[in-house]
């Protein structure tokens, strides 16, 4: 299993270096890099990486800024791993639940125990996203009814007729053919897990789709994708890196 990582560093010699000593860990593919916190933020919501380091002291917003704008963005956060030349920063970078703070220059042997943490982090949250098998050993039966709540009505629809979902500061939003409204569902795991899966595909961590309710796809980043959806804003919507290799199989690109 390789784990996902960008590098975000105002400095290009620390960034190469980083990026050199990674190659010493192959389960850890750098897939994105970029030289400030803006950046940061678009790699983050483009890539969706697994694990994110940063530099603490950047121009404009900073690796602490970073780590707070994509919490109150709501964007799928990765596992942040800080580095600076300064160790005053780290009582804050804990309190933002910071997987790890590193020193300048990085030490090879710190960034072991570094990637060995985050291995043991990643796995775990890797087991608590795999759903589990009912205990009777056959899986339940789709739902083909779902309610969605649209202004003061609750409405029931076919599950054929929606669209997508997307989950947005913890709340749930279905786009059906017809309307738009929220869920009662949690989390979109909750949601997926009773749909039928040879046609609801989590496609990205914050859209789960319709693969019948595609109406484009549109090349874009560094060769990913997004999908025009056959709503009637005919919403675009990105797919992971981790899930396209499985759009270029389903639909033969």
């Amino acid at each position: 299993m390789a784990w996902s990582a960008i590098i975000v560093d105002d400095e290009q010699l620390a960034c190469d270096e980083l990026s050199f000593l990674l190659k010493d860990f192959p389960d850890i593919e750098v897939v994105g890099s970029g030289r400030n916190g803006l950046d940061a933020v678009r790699l983050i919501e483009r890539l969706e990486p697994d694990l994110a380091f940063l530099d603490v002291q950047m121009p404009g917003l900073d690796g602490l800024g970073v780590i707070r704008k994509v919490k109150e963005s709501g964007l799928p956060a990765p596992h942040f791993i800080l580095a600076t030349a300064y160790d005053q920063y780290a009582v804050e970078a804990f309190r933002l639940n910071a997987l790890d703070y590193v020193l300048k220059p990085v030490d090879k042997e710190r960034l072991a125990e570094t990637i060995g943490r985050a291995r043991r982090v990643l796995q775990e949250r890797q087991k608590a996203e795999t759903p589990e098998a009912p205990p009777s050993g056959r899986p339940s039966p789709p739902r083909v009814k779902l309610m969605v709540k649209s202004g003061n009505r609750n409405f029931i629809v076919d599950a054929a007729d929606v669209v997508y979902a997307t989950i947005n500061d913890g709340l749930i939003t279905i786009v059906t053919t017809a309307l738009e409204g929220e869920s009662n569902y949690r989390t979109l795991e909750d949601l997926q897990s009773t749909l039928d899966p040879e046609i609801f595909w989590r496609v990205h961590r914050s859209f789960l789709v319709n693969i019948n309710r595609i109406r484009e796809v549109i090349p874009w980043f560094k060769s990913s994708y997004q999908l025009r959806m056959d709503d009637k804003k005919q919403t675009e919507i990105p797919v992971s890196r981790v899930q396209t290799k499985r759009l270029r199989s389903l639909l033969k690109l």
